[in-house]
């Protein structure tokens, strides 16, 4: 059987890999790491297919070191130990973990006596927040690196390279008229940029020259989406339509997808975790009792395991998704960082400055504040940004019956200052 394209391309050494160059470029700080020989035990935490297994793989074969391989959702202790005894009779052995975050708490306590005696060094590739999901020991003795994204830049070459190796093999002439679909299904996975363009060659490996536009590429790869499965790819759009449905009112889109996860067995905390930041993003100000639910829903599946816990995040699921929608909180933050990364560290008005010495006070620190609760409606008009931003609008009300209402009191109480 002939291999994936993806395996086929998959990169040997560190000049054929592919983005990350924040982390594997020239002079990058995991390039000069590998180059000096001395790589601590690491963590990589990022999207699906931008490369955490392939870049380990380079590492053991750059440094030329015994490489052990563990997939966390098919191993368990006795596994684990069996690879620290083999690594042990060793020397300087990388065991790479895919997917670390899935280990119980038990499972990583295992690792830990091997990663402080230096019997192996750990490579962990997790898709989830290891600050969350890797316990606090462990963590501490890895250095976590961020993978993001591969870049439209990036995925055009890949395209490139998966065309050519299609075409040597078909020993036919491919031409890709438009990427525009296979760069939108990727979603800057190279995995399924390369599943998407190998499904669509081989469905029209009768044609001579093969063409491959968006409308071919969109057809093929509807036809071919596999059941979800919580390991592989369709884990990802699913979890995407369960955060659409619920974003888009629509509490029975949101139970079905909730049910497909459950009927995959995806990890409860998984989906609680979602509907977390959901419940933050996208409800916001005009319902801050989801958050509070969702707070209680997370907490609530950490006591009660399957299968009740499905009772938990349906309801909260059904909340969410019947709860008024307000996204203001998410914009306003988005609105204020991009400010402050145009403006730079702006000098804190003197009068809002703590004076908590004399020469401070003589200075001029704190001088003309209006304590708030001295003043009717515990309010004084006063200046609390820096004086060339004193006026930017980060917070705009979102169109809800308390955001509303917010909105008359902020305008009552700032008159003309703020555009709420």
């Amino acid at each position: 059987m002939a291999k994936p394209l993806a395996e086929t391309l998959r990169p040997q050494t560190l000049d054929e890999y592919i983005g990350q160059e924040h982390l594997v470029g020239k002079e990058a700080v995991l390039r000069q790491a590998i180059e000096s020989g001395n790589i601590p035990s690491m963590i990589f935490w990022g999207p699906p297919g931008v490369g955490k297994t392939t870049l380990a793989n380079i590492i053991a074969q750059e440094l030329h070191r015994p490489f052990y391989t563990l997939s966390a959702v098919s191993s368990g202790v006795k596994d684990v130990r069996k690879v620290i005894e083999l690594a042990r009779q060793a020397s300087d052995a990388i065991l790479f973990i895919d997917e670390i975050h899935r280990f119980s708490k038990s499972q990583q306590d295992s690792l830990l006596g091997a990663v402080e005696q230096g019997i192996i060094t750990l490579i962990g590739a997790t898709t989830e927040n290891p600050s969350f999901e890797v316990i606090s020991p462990l963590l501490s003795r890895c250095q976590v690196y961020i993978l993001k994204h591969l870049t439209t830049a990036h995925l055009e070459t890949l395209i490139q390279s998966g065309k050519e190796s299609l075409s040597e093999a078909l020993e036919k002439e491919i031409e890709v008229k438009e990427h525009a679909a296979l760069k939108r299904i990727s979603g800057g996975d190279a995995r399924k940029l390369f599943n998407a363009l190998e499904m669509t060659v081989h469905a029209y490996s009768e044609e001579d020259p093969i063409v491959v536009d968006d409308k071919k590429v969109l057809k093929i790869v509807q036809q071919n989406l596999a059941r979800y499965d919580k390991s592989g790819e369709m884990h990802y759009d699913i979890i995407s339509a369960f955060i659409k449905s619920v974003r888009g009112s629509d509490p029975n889109a949101a139970v079905y997808w909730l049910a497909r996860m459950i009927d995959a067995g995806e990890e409860p905390k998984f989906i609680a975790r979602r509907l977390l930041i959901l419940a933050s993003e996208d409800i916001g100000l005009a319902n801050p009792n989801a958050l509070l639910l969702a707070n209680s829903c997370f907490e609530a599946i950490e006591k009660i395991g399957w299968p009740e816990s499905r009772i938990i995040l349906s309801e909260t699921a059904i909340y969410l998704a019947t709860s008024p929608k307000s996204n203001s909180a998410y914009m306003a933050i988005n609105r204020a960082q991009q400010l402050v990364k145009k403006t730079g560290d702006l000098p804190v008005p003197l009068h809002i400055r703590n004076a908590p010495t004399k020469l401070m006070k003589e200075a001029g620190y704190g001088k003309d504040y209006k304590y708030a609760h001295d003043y009717p409606g515990n309010f004084a008009f006063q200046d609390f940004m820096p004086e060339r931003v004193s006026s930017e609008n980060l917070y705009q009300s979102g169109q809800n019956a308390r955001e509303q209402e917010l909105k008359k009191k902020m305008s009552s109480f700032w008159k003309d200052k703020y555009e709420f």
